[in-house]
């Protein structure tokens, strides 16, 4: 899990989160961990998608993936209420992961010097020499 509620609250506050998951009529007022667990799960598994190089769950997380699955999860709360900001966060992150995802941004090493595993059944191409062209004899 790359967040949790309570990094969702220090980030947006009890009452943002509050507002975006209570979903009853009238409010109740509390955070309704359903909604909020479905919008992290989604982000999750967003997140997850751009890794297809990387072995998952991946062993090591990197620390701005935190930051990157609280803004995606806010993004999907605000459903089709999104503001300019929540939307441009959402944007970012998806920015940087399609760049992970294509290889052009490395995962990097933990705090521990360790590296995050690029999966190993990934495909691997190789081809035979020319048969025909202007060097053939």
């Amino acid at each position: 899990m790359y967040c949790t509620q309570q990094n969702l609250i220090d980030r947006f506050g009890q009452l943002e989160i509050t507002q975006l998951t209570d979903r009853s009529t009238p409010p109740a007022g509390t955070i309704n961990a359903t909604v909020l667990n479905k919008a992290i799960s989604d982000a999750e598994a967003e997140i997850n998608s751009y890794l297809t190089g990387y072995a998952l769950p991946l062993a090591t997380v990197p620390a701005n993936f935190e930051r990157m699955a609280c803004d995606m999860t806010r993004y999907y709360l605000y459903e089709d209420r999104v503001i300019e900001q929540v939307k441009k966060r959402y944007d970012d992150a998806i920015k940087y992961l399609t760049q992970v995802g294509k290889g052009v941004i490395q995962l990097g090493a933990d705090s521990a010097g360790t590296v995050a595993d690029v999966a190993s059944d990934s495909a691997q191409f190789s081809s035979s020499p020319s048969v025909f062209g202007r060097d053939a004899v």
